[in-house]
């Protein structure tokens, strides 16, 4: 049994040096059994780990000319999720699952973490949001904290006004792309909350309508993106940012840990 050989095992699995060497024992020398066998008691360690909470994490992206991918991996620890190689290595399931495609990519990743990820990370973990965006124009943003990001696909513009209101996405979290997706029981309760306070304030019966109708377009202001107001820009909506470069809003796509 070489050092050499340990080096390597551990290497390829992540294991430590007294788990290479019990296992390279039960298997006779045999490397791929000796992986085999670490393998699958990193499956009973994801068994055993499976129940402690998982609400760290890193999210990375993967992009080519057309499409773009977005994965989180959650970890337990912030330890583990500021670590290089971790980090690395959810980049790397980005890059997979532009290469697989979102339908093949689940079970591959969720293989690759029971089988080798949580082995040698020695924590629990698992696979958060994926998704692969398509458009013309994509503009992704990545917070330095890899905690959050936005993605938004436009028709029309450059790359610099998409990756603006990519940030803008990461910055603000809407909810909806415009007032229209507002779905009507969402809205309804809005008006109930305003309807309440109107009643408390004792405004007059004559201006309730259009003091209403003023709470609702705050409202969308707040949820809706098109008629945010851009962060870099307090003056100007993102609908007038888009006018004004001839481009449209497709699709945007907002994730936090």
């Amino acid at each position: 049994m070489s050092l050499e050989l340990i080096k390597k095992i551990r290497q390829i699995t992540g294991a430590g040096m007294v788990d290479v060497k019990k296992a390279l024992e039960e298997a006779g020398g045999n490397e791929e059994q000796a992986i085999d066998i670490l393998r699958k008691a990193g499956s009973k360690i994801a068994a055993k780990k499976a129940d402690r909470v998982a609400s760290e994490g890193v999210f990375a992206l993967a992009k080519n000319d057309k499409s773009i991918a977005v994965v989180s991996v959650n970890c337990e620890t912030d330890f583990v999720a500021r670590n290089e190689d971790f980090v690395a290595t959810v980049n790397s399931f980005a890059a997979k699952l532009l290469e697989l495609g979102a339908a093949d990519f689940e079970a591959w990743a969720n293989n690759e973490i029971t089988n080798t990820l949580i082995v040698k990370i020695g924590e629990n973990l698992r696979l958060g949001s994926f998704a692969i965006l398509d458009g013309e124009n994509i503009g992704s943003y990545l917070h330095s904290n890899k905690k959050v990001v936005g993605v938004a696909i436009l028709k029309g513009g450059d790359q610099t006004l998409a990756n603006d209101i990519a940030m803008h996405i990461a910055a603000s979290a809407p909810k909806y792309l415009k007032p229209e997706e507002v779905e009507t029981e969402v809205l309804n309760h809005e008006k109930e909350i305003y309807a309440e306070q109107l009643k408390a304030e004792g405004k007059p019966e004559a201006m309730l309508e259009k003091i209403m109708q003023g709470k609702v377009e705050k409202f969308y202001t707040e949820v809706c993106l098109i008629k945010q107001m851009f962060i870099k820009d307090d003056k100007k909506s993102i609908e007038k940012l888009l006018a004004e470069n001839n481009a449209s809003l497709e699709k945007f796509a907002y994730y936090s840990l």
